[in-house]
C-alpha cells in the first residue's frame, strides 16, 4: 500500500532535518535558541513512533519478518561500532534501528505463540500500556502527573539496558529499548493486521506521492549514511 512508503518517507526527511539542527546546534555550535525542549522532545516523539508503528504495522504484510529482524540489528550493530569509533558524539547504544529488530524479532516468536491482536481496541489498549511505561528509563510508570516510582535496585544492572532499564553507567545518543516502544510496535502490527484483511479505505491505502515513496522505501540507506553526510557538510559550512 503507497500510504505507508509515504509515511515513512516523510518521517526520513523530517528525521534528516532534526539531524542537520542537532548537528548546527550541539556540535558545530550554532546558536538555534528555537530548537529546545518541548518542540525538540515533540519533533523527536514524532519521528521515532512513526517508524516504529509503521515497522509494526508492515509485520502483517513482510514476507520474511525473521530476516526482517536479523537485518535491523546488523545495521544497529554496524552504527554502534561506527559511532564508537567516530566518536564524533556519544555511541548509538540501542538506538531505533535496533528497536526495530528486536520488536519485530519479539514479534515473531509472539505469532509463534498465538499472540497475535488485531484491530483497533487491542491497538488502542497497546498504546495505552506504551504511554504508561513511557517514562520507564527515567525510573517511573504511569502518566500525566499519576506516575509511580520503581525500585531503583532494577536500575542497578549494567545487563538490562537493552530492555529498557538503563544501568547506572548507561550512555547513548539515540536510545529505543525493547520496552516501552515493544508496545507501540504490537500497537501496530495491530492495526497492519486489521487493514491487511480489507479494512483501510482504498482511498487511504492508495494516497500516492511517488517522492515520499522513493524516501520512503530507502528508509535504511538514508539512515544509515545521512549523518555521515550532515557532520561533513556542517564542518565545510561551520568552521569549528
Amino acid at each position: 500500500m503507497h500510504v505507508f512508503d509515504v509515511v515513512r518517507g516523510f518521517s526520513v526527511i523530517s528525521m534528516v532535518l532534526f539531524h542537520l539542527c542537532y548537528d548546527l546546534k550541539f556540535i558545530s555550535g550554532v546558536p538555534l535558541a528555537w530548537f529546545a525542549p518541548p518542540l525538540q522532545d515533540i519533533w523527536r516523539a514524532s519521528i521515532s513512533w512513526a517508524f516504529v508503528s509503521v515497522a509494526g504495522c508492515m509485520f502483517a504484510y513482510s514476507r520474511d519478518n525473521l530476516r526482517r529482524s536479523l537485518k535491523y540489528l546488523a545495521v544497529a550493530a554496524l552504527v554502534f561500532v561506527v559511532t564508537t569509533f567516530a566518536a564524533v558524539d556519544t555511541p548509538i547504544n540501542f538506538g531505533i534501528i535496533y528497536c526495530m529488530g528486536a520488536c519485530t524479532l519479539t514479534c515473531v516468536l509472539l505469532d509463534r505463540l498465538g499472540f497475535r491482536p488485531c484491530g483497533p481496541a487491542a491497538a488502542a489498549v497497546l498504546f495505552v500500556l506504551f504511554l504508561v511505561l513511557l517514562p520507564l528509563a527515567q525510573g517511573r510508570i504511569g502518566i500525566g502527573g499519576l506516575t509511580f516510582a520503581l525500585p531503583r535496585e532494577l536500575y542497578a544492572t549494567p545487563y538490562l539496558s537493552w530492555l529498557g532499564l538503563p544501568g547506572p553507567t548507561f550512555a547513548s545518543g539515540d536510545y529505543y529499548p525493547l520496552l516501552p516502544y515493544l508496545l507501540l510496535y504490537l500497537a501496530g502490527s495491530a492495526l497492519g493486521r486489521y487493514f491487511k484483511q480489507g479494512n483501510l479505505p482504498a482511498q487511504v491505502a492508495n494516497i500516492s506521492c511517488p517522492p515520499l515513496e522513493t524516501v520512503g522505501k530507502l528508509a535504511l540507506p538514508i539512515y544509515v549514511l545521512h549523518q555521515p553526510l550532515l557532520l561533513l557538510v556542517t564542518s565545510f559550512l561551520i568552521p569549528a
